[in-house]
């Protein structure tokens, strides 16, 4: 970063904006003039940027794998495994081709189809990579699962999904599928990876099945309106919503790669997800393997000192991770990343909730680089919004829209149609021009609840948001999330970001509860940093703070302590379910909670 900045940052407050200047980066930016490129920018045009199948058509497996083996790239390291135990395994793009060809012959040799469903649960093994891409050079419909989900969950979306094969450990089949076999009579395979016992109708093991099978394969000719993926999405009641996706997404990750996180050709890239979620995926596994870059795979879950190391040792140049992983290390301070090596580290982003302010700032601080939010959903597929790397910041932004993507903040007229407020920092909806590479085709099953996200061209996001005079974006919260206070709309995300610039507190959650008098007051809900205690004294100090930093009206009326807030496995707190616990209501779909303290 260039020094004004840095000495801003150090100053002690949260500035309204990170300028960038030529010093600010050590490699030219692949988006520099931000109007230009967008002005100049068609889908029609990138199209042309990706290989396509031989006979026509179009695959992800194919544009992330065998399109690289008649370049430079073939023997270049694709998929760099780190186990949590020491291990080391390292694939090239030709020994990623050869390995995903061996499991779409498996499947085809168990008499799989194309269309049919693959589900896929496990840790972040070299095996979740291969099978995923190769289900899908195969012609079939891949679901990745979180390993951490217990059997519940997993049969819930197998029932949905209508799984004809998983792809395990022994461990996992035995302990959280095999009880579970008599709902699900259309998983007719099971193919395990590892040791250990595991038994029960159709179950395979990898090593006899996928190892043994040829490395020579043609992809299956998809299109690029081929259903591809099956994301799964919770709402606040009723079952998982399975978001449909398409082969055609594939440009939309190549486009987001290249712009939002600015992968050059000679990247080390590290994507923290795990491809049970959706960024685990589009980002995981799909958009640096199409960029050619070298994909890093940790196994081991969170752990501040690992992930340092990762960084340092592996000399990661971009790094794609989570807000909730980023105020973990803040809790530890900047001195934990002083003494490291990171010179290779150049640009980092995140995502999966809103980025606080101060947390973009830490970045400054700790690495000497912000970290650059951008936003979308599972619905949207890959990155919408973003923070470009020559883009300057203004912290707690979402950024502006990808080239290629309209983005607006629209309410609706009284006949229901919807209106793009042209006014800046005017609250509304967040709206998205419909058609987009990446936009999900429909939710499996449930044609209805997919109509009603669209309304006259546009893809209704569900989000609040606002845009301000010089185009960036911000978010509110989720249009349910808002709270209605004496004739105020108050977004949870700005009280929150507000309470986390305390030095005591290391997360927040804003919720609305019924008051007589002004309809709902605000209530925060407080994890607090190592050190701290939840004292009446320290109440009192942070319901002053908010009241200094956001006025009266918005500031939160009461604050209850927690030891943790409860978190999705994602790492997104659930404000739904504090405000459910609060007023006693039912708690709705809990199939993505992880532990919590009440």
């Amino acid at each position: 970063m260039n020094e004004q900045t840095t000495a801003v940052v150090a100053g002690g407050h949260i500035p309204s904006r990170i300028a960038k200047t030529a010093k600010s980066f050590r490699v030219r930016p692949n988006l520099v003039d931000y109007d230009a490129v967008r002005a100049a920018f068609s889908w029609e045009v990138a199209r042309e940027s990706l290989d396509g199948l031989p006979g026509g058509g179009l695959n992800i497996a194919h544009e992330a794998v065998d399109h690289h083996l008649g370049t430079a790239h073939a023997d270049r390291t694709a998929i760099r495994w780190l186990g949590k135990t020491g291990a080391r395994r390292e694939l090239s793009y030709r020994d990623l081709a050869k390995a995903t060809n061996r499991f779409a012959n498996a499947l085809c040799g168990l008499g799989v189809q194309p269309g049919e469903r693959v589900f896929v649960l496990m840790g972040r093994l070299p095996e979740l990579y291969v099978a995923v891409l190769g289900a899908l050079k195969a012609g079939c419909v891949v679901t990745p699962l979180f390993s951490a989900f217990g059997p519940e969950p997993i049969a819930t979306r197998c029932e949905v999904g209508d799984a004809r094969v998983l792809v395990t450990t022994p461990e996992l089949y035995q302990r959280k599928i095999a009880g579970l076999r008599d709902r699900l009579p259309g998983l007719k395979h099971v193919i395990v990876v590892g040791d250990g016992a595991a038994e029960g109708s159709g179950v395979r093991r990898w090593g006899d099945l996928v190892d043994t099978a040829s490395a020579h394969f043609t992809t299956a000719p998809t299109d690029a309106e081929t259903m591809a993926l099956l994301h799964f999405t919770s709402g606040t009641t009723g079952r998982p919503k399975g978001a449909i996706h398409v082969h055609g997404a594939v440009l939309a990750h190549a486009v987001t790669g290249h712009y939002a996180l600015d992968l050059h050709d000679d990247d080390i890239f590290w994507c923290t997800a795990d491809p049970g979620w959706v960024t685990g995926t589009s980002y995981g596994i799909i958009a640096p393997l199409v960029a050619g870059v070298t994909n890093v795979v940790v196994e081991a879950e969170f752990d501040a000192a690992i992930w340092y190391s990762v960084l340092e040792q592996e000399r990661i140049s971009v790094w794609y991770t989570a807000p909730t992983a980023i105020r973990m290390m803040m809790k530890l301070g900047a001195d934990a990343v002083k003494g490291l090596d990171l010179s290779a580290l150049r640009f980092m982003a995140s995502v999966g909730e809103p980025l606080n302010p101060e947390a973009v700032v830490w970045g400054v601080e700790a690495f000497g680089l912000p970290f650059h939010d951008n936003w979308w959903q599972t619905e949207t597929g890959g990155i919408m919004i973003s923070n470009y790397a020559a883009m300057d910041i203004k912290p707690g932004s979402m950024g502006k829209p990808l080239p290629g993507i309209t983005a607006a903040i629209v309410r609706r007229d009284e006949a229901g149609h919807v209106e793009p407020i042209t006014e800046p920092d005017v609250d509304g909806e967040l709206a998205l021009r419909t058609p987009w590479p990446s936009m999900m085709r429909g939710y499996l099953h449930e044609d209805e609840r997919y109509r009603k996200c669209f309304a006259d061209g546009w893809y209704l996001t569900g989000d609040l948001a606002r845009v301000d005079a010089d185009g960036y974006y911000w978010f509110i919260g989720r249009a349910d999330d808002v709270i209605k206070s004496a004739g105020h709309l108050i977004g949870p995300f700005e009280v929150e970001s507000a309470l986390l610039e305390h030095p005591a507190v290391a997360e927040a959650a804003v919720i609305g509860v019924p008051d007589p008098t002004v309809g709902e007051m605000v209530k925060a809900f407080i994890a607090l940093k190592a050190g701290f205690e939840p004292t009446e004294s320290l109440m009192r100090e942070l319901l002053g703070h908010a009241r200094k930093r956001l006025g009266a009206a918005v500031a939160p009326k009461a604050i209850a302590f927690r030891a943790n807030l409860p978190k999705t496995r994602s790492g997104k707190i659930m404000r739904r379910l504090l405000k459910a616990r609060e007023l006693g209501l039912p708690e709705g779909d809990l199939s993505t909670l992880e532990s919590d303290e009440r």
